[in-house]
C-alpha cells in the first residue's frame, strides 16, 4: 500500500508540475501510459512478426528464382541436345513428303518390265521395288573351274570376254544384244508385248549360241533362274516336263499377279535338262548357290553332264525354315548351234477356261523382233542423221551401239544409301527409295553417279525426253532437307555386293559437280517445245523448289573465304599416303589441288559449276514466272571476268589455276625401315620387317599461292562452259595452249594434264596409277568441243582458231574412239595420250557415249 501512495504521490508531484489539478487526470494519464505501453508490446510483437513475415518471403522468392534458373539451365541443355538430334536427323530427312515420281510401276505399264539389271549380261525386272527378277547364266562345261570359275552371270572384267553390248535398245520395247566369248557368240533379245494385260503384259527373250570358229567345243550349258527379292510378296513353283505338257515355272506376286514362264527350244539339239528349286541366301548369292548344288549326271549313253538335281529346300545344307523356294533355275546344255525362246506370260485379269493370249515363238517372234528393228533404225538416222553426214555402215553401226549400251544399261535400283554428317557419330541409313539411272560402265561401275548422270542426259535426252525427265525426278527424290544428294548410289544387295567397303558411306560434306544443270540447260534450248507438251511444264514446276535447295547447298557448303570463291570439300589434310590429296568430290578424283588442303583454297572449276548452275536458274525462273533476280544477279556477278582474273588467273602463266597453300617440291618415297629391337637370348639379328608402304615428302614448305604448273582440265573450265568473254585475249592464250602438242593436244583428244606438269602421270599412291594426271576423257573432251564450237560462232579475235581447233579435235576424237572400238570391241573409260589406247574399264559406254553426239555435233 505504502507503495502504491507512494507512486501516487510522484504521480501528484509531476501533474502539479505541469500544471494539471484536476483529481481525473490522474487516471487518464494512468491509461494513457497503460495503453502507450500495451502500444509498445504490440508494436514489438508485429515488428517482430514482420520480420519473420520478411524472411520468409525472402526464402521463398531466392527458391522460385534458383527454380526458374534450374528450369532454364534445364530447358537449355534439353534444347541444346534437342537440336543436336535435330542436326543428326538432317542427313537422313527427305526434302519434302511430295514426291517427284508419280507415275512408276504399273501406272506406267510401256516400261514396267526391262533390263533394268545392268550389272547382268542379261536380266529381267520391273520397276518395282521387290521385284522378281529373272537372268542368264552360262558355261561351257569343259571351262567349269572351281567357286563357279567360267560360269557367266554378273558382267566381269576378269571374264575377259571378246566383246557385249547392246546392238539395238530403245529404253521401252525391245532389245538386241551380242556377247563374244570366243568360240561362242551369243545373241540375247527381247519384245515387249504390253496387250490389255493388268500387270504390264507378255515378253518373248530369245538366246541364240553359234560357234564362230573351229574349236572342239561343241555344247553350251545355259541356264534361266528366277528368283525372289527377300521382300517380294509371292511364290514360285517349278512344273517338270512329267507332271505337264507345257513345262516351266508358275508364280504369282502382288506387282505381277498370276504368270507363267515357258521354254521353248527353237533351233538345236538339247543334250540334257536339269532344274534346281530352292531357297537362296540373297540375289547377291544366285550364281554361288546354283554352284553349290551342281550335280554329275550319267546319260543312258553313258555320256556324262554336270547339271541341278530338282528340289533341294534347304540353305547350306540345312532344312529351311520356310520351304517356299526363292530360286528357281532351269539348265539346258545343248549342242551348238542351239536357239531357246523363254516366254512370260501374265495370266491374271482371265476367267477360268478363257483363252489366254500368249506371246509369239519362233517365227513370229522373230518377225516381230525385225520389225522393232527397222523403226530402230530409221528413227536413229532421224534423231542423229549421221548417214546425211557421210558417215559410214560401219561408223553408223558403231555409233548406234553406243547409244544402244547407253539407253540399255539403265538399271532400277531399289534401298537405302549409307550416309554421315558431322553431328552423327555412325554412319546412318538414308531412307529406302527407288532410284532410275543409266550406269557408267555395266562391269565396273554399274550403279548411279551423280555426275556422270548429267552428262548421260545430254545423250538420252536427245532419243527420248520423257525417259530423261524421269531419271531427274528419281535422283531429285533423294534430295534431304538440306539440299543434298549423295553422289554415289548404292542401293539394294547386289550393287553393294560390287562396291569396296571404302566408297560405300557418302558424307554429306561432299559435293559432285551439278552436272543435271546441263542436261536441264539442253533440255531448256533444244526441247522448250517438248517441254511445253503433256504436262512436262508439271515437272519442272514441282522439280523447281528442290533446284532451288541444291543449288543453295552448292553455294553455302561450298563456298569459298574469299566472296566469288568456292572449294571442294573433303580433301584430306592429314594423309601421308597420298602424293597429292584427291578431290573425289569434285568428280576428277587425283587431278592435283594445292598440295596441302586447306578451307583456304580456291577451286576454279567449282566456281565455273555455280555459275553454270545460277544461269539455268535463272532461265528456268523466268521460264516458270519465278522471282528470277537472284539468280541473274548471281550469274552476273560470277561471271565478271574480271574478277574471275583476280581470283583465279596466274599472273606469270596467264592460265587460269586453283589457289592454296602449295609446293611441287614433293615425293613418294620408302621410309626408313622400322628397328627391331633383339630380345635377350635370342639368336642372330632382328627379325625382319616387312616393308612399309610408301610415304609422301615435302622437301619445300608450301605457301599460298596459285597452283601455276598443274595447266590441264581444271584451267579450262572457264572456257568449257562458255563464262570467258569471247575477245577476252585470255581466251586465245588458252586455245593456243590448248593446241599445244608439248602441253595438253593429242592426235587422240586433249590429254587431261599437261606434259610439262611435274605431276604428270604420277602415281598418287603406291598402289594407285595416275588417272586424271594424263589420260584422255571423253566428258570434259566434249565440253570442249561444245565450247570451241560456241565461240566459233561469235566473230571476233579468238573465232577463227576456235573453229580450227573444233574440227580437228572432233575428228581425232571420234577417229580414235571408233578404231579403238573396232580394235577390242569397246568403248573404254579412258584413251591413253601416248598411243590412244583404250584404259580402264570396258565397257564404258556412259559418258564415252557422247562419241554419238559429237558425230551428229549435237550440244
Amino acid at each position: 500500500m505504502a507503495r502504491n501512495a507512494g507512486g501516487n504521490n510522484n504521480n501528484a508531484t509531476k501533474s502539479s508540475a505541469t500544471g494539471n489539478h484536476h483529481p481525473a487526470a490522474g487516471t487518464a494519464a494512468a491509461a494513457a501510459a497503460a495503453a502507450a505501453a500495451a502500444a509498445s508490446a504490440k508494436h514489438k510483437r508485429s515488428s517482430s512478426s514482420n520480420r519473420s513475415f520478411s524472411f520468409n518471403l525472402s526464402s521463398k522468392l531466392m527458391l522460385d528464382k534458383w527454380k526458374t534458373l534450374v528450369g532454364c539451365v534445364s530447358l537449355a541443355v534439353a534444347s541444346y541436345f534437342g537440336y543436336l538430334g535435330y542436326l543428326e536427323t538432317r542427313v537422313n530427312t527427305p526434302f519434302d513428303n511430295h514426291k517427284m515420281v508419280l507415275r512408276t510401276g504399273l501406272d506406267d505399264p510401256e516400261r514396267y518390265w526391262g533390263t533394268y539389271r545392268p550389272h547382268t549380261y542379261f536380266g529381267m525386272k520391273t520397276r518395282d521395288p521387290h521385284s522378281l527378277v529373272m537372268g542368264l547364266m552360262w558355261y561351257t562345261p569343259s571351262n567349269l573351274g572351281p567357286g563357279g570359275q567360267g560360269i557367266r552371270h554378273w558382267c566381269e572384267l576378269s571374264d575377259k570376254l571378246d566383246g557385249y553390248g547392246w546392238t539395238h535398245h530403245d529404253g521401252r520395247t525391245f532389245g538386241v544384244q551380242e556377247i563374244q566369248d570366243l568360240p561362242f557368240e551369243l545373241k540375247t533379245s527381247f519384245v515387249k508385248y504390253p496387250g490389255e494385260k493388268q500387270y504390264g503384259g507378255d515378253w518373248t527373250a530369245r538366246i541364240s549360241v553359234r560357234n564362230t570358229t573351229r574349236a572342239w567345243d561343241r555344247s553350251i550349258s545355259l541356264i534361266w533362274y528366277v528368283a525372289l527379292d527377300e521382300r517380294t510378296n509371292g511364290h514360285i513353283k517349278y512344273v517338270s516336263d512329267e507332271k505337264s505338257p507345257e513345262p516351266g515355272v508358275y508364280g504369282e506376286s502382288q506387282g505381277l499377279g498370276e504368270f507363267q514362264v515357258r521354254f521353248h527350244a527353237v533351233k538345236g539339239r538339247i543334250l540334257h535338262k536339269s532344274y534346281l528349286s530352292t531357297v537362296a541366301s540373297g540375289l547377291s548369292k544366285l550364281k554361288e548357290t546354283i554352284f553349290a548344288h551342281f550335280r554329275a549326271f550319267a546319260s543312258k549313253r553313258g555320256n556324262r553332264f554336270i547339271g541341278l538335281p530338282g528340289e533341294i529346300v534347304s540353305q547350306n545344307g540345312v532344312p529351311s525354315t520356310n520351304p517356299e523356294p526363292n530360286l528357281i533355275a532351269i539348265q539346258i546344255t545343248a549342242e551348238v548351234d542351239f536357239t531357246l525362246d523363254i516366254t512370260y506370260q501374265s495370266t491374271s485379269g482371265f476367267a477360268l477356261g478363257e483363252s489366254i493370249p500368249k506371246p509369239p515363238t519362233g517365227r513370229a517372234y522373230t518377225d516381230s523382233l525385225q520389225a522393232k528393228i527397222g523403226k530402230f533404225d530409221k528413227r536413229f538416222e532421224d534423231t542423229f542423221q549421221l548417214a546425211a553426214k557421210g558417215y559410214s555402215p560401219d561408223e553408223i553401226r558403231f555409233a548406234r551401239n553406243a547409244f544402244s549400251n547407253m539407253i540399255g544399261g539403265i538399271g532400277y535400283f531399289y534401298g537405302a544409301s549409307r550416309v554421315q554428317s558431322v553431328h552423327t557419330q555412325n554412319p546412318v541409313p538414308y531412307w529406302k527409295a527407288p532410284l532410275y539411272t543409266a550406269v557408267p560402265s555395266r562391269s565396273f561401275f554399274p550403279r548411279g553417279f551423280l555426275w556422270d548422270e548429267g552428262f548421260h542426259g545430254l545423250l538420252i535426252s536427245a532419243w527420248d525426253v520423257d525417259i530423261e525427265l524421269d531419271i531427274i525426278c528419281h535422283w531429285f527424290d533423294l534430295l534431304n532437307v538440306e539440299g543434298w544428294i549423295p553422289r554415289e548410289q548404292i542401293l539394294g544387295a547386289e550393287a553393294l555386293a560390287k562396291v569396296p567397303e571404302e566408297f560405300v558411306t557418302q558424307r554429306n560434306s561432299n559435293a559432285n559437280p551439278p552436272t543435271f544443270f546441263l542436261t536441264l540447260r539442253k533440255l531448256l534450248s533444244q526441247h522448250k517445245e517438248q517441254l511445253s507438251q503433256k504436262g512436262r511444264f508439271a515437272t519442272l514446276e514441282r522439280l523447281y523448289p528442290r533446284l532451288q535447295a541444291w543449288f543453295n547447298w552448292y553455294n553455302t557448303t561450298q563456298r569459298g573465304e574469299v566472296l566469288g570463291t568456292y572449294l571442294w570439300q573433303g580433301r584430306n589434310a592429314s594423309t601421308l599416303r597420298e602424293l597429292n590429296p584427291k578431290s573425289l568430290s569434285s568428280g576428277l578424283d587425283d587431278y592435283p589441288r594445292a598440295s596441302h588442303p586447306t578451307f583456304r583454297e580456291r577451286h576454279v572449276d567449282l566456281r565455273c559449276w555455280i555459275a553454270l548452275a545460277a544461269s539455268v536458274m535463272a532461265e528456268l525462273s523466268t521460264l516458270l514466272g519465278k522471282d528470277d533476280v537472284k539468280y541473274y544477279e548471281t550469274f552476273s556477278y560470277l561471271m565478271d571476268n574480271e574478277l574471275l582474273n583476280r581470283l583465279h588467273l596466274d599472273p606469270y602463266s596467264e592460265h587460269y589455276a586453283d589457289w592454296g597453300l602449295h609446293t611441287d617440291s614433293v615425293t613418294l618415297k620408302q621410309p626408313p625401315p622400322l628397328t627391331t629391337q633383339r630380345t635377350a637370348g635370342s639368336r642372330g639379328g632382328a627379325a625382319p620387317q616387312p616393308p612399309q608402304e610408301k610415304q609422301r615428302y615435302v622437301t619445300k614448305q608450301p605457301d599460298y599461292k596459285f597452283v601455276d604448273n598443274m595447266f590441264g582440265y581444271v584451267s579450262l573450265f572457264p572456257m568449257l562452259l562458255e563464262q570467258l568473254d569471247h575477245d577476252s585475249p585470255y581466251l586465245g592464250k588458252m586455245l593456243r595452249d590448248m593446241r599445244d602438242p608439248e602441253l595438253l593436244w593429242t592426235n587422240y583428244g586433249l590429254r587431261s594434264l599437261s606434259k610439262n606438269s611435274p605431276m604428270y602421270m604420277k602415281r598418287n599412291t603406291e598402289h594407285d596409277p595416275p588417272y586424271w594426271r594424263g589420260p584422255i576423257w571423253i566428258n570434259i573432251n566434249y565440253l570442249a568441243a561444245k565450247a570451241l564450237r560456241h565461240y566459233g560462232k561469235i566473230e571476233g579475235p579468238n573465232a577463227e582458231l576456235a573453229r580450227k581447233i573444233y574440227g580437228e579435235l572432233r575428228e581425232n576424237l571420234v577417229r580414235n574412239i571408233f578404231r579403238q572400238y573396232q580394235r577390242t570391241g569397246y568403248i573404254w573409260e579412258q584413251y591413253d595420250d601416248t598411243t590412244g589406247e583404250g584404259k580402264g574399264c570396258n565397257p564404258f559406254t556412259g559418258w564415252s557415249g557422247l562419241v554419238v553426239l559429237l558425230m551428229a555435233e549435237q550440244f
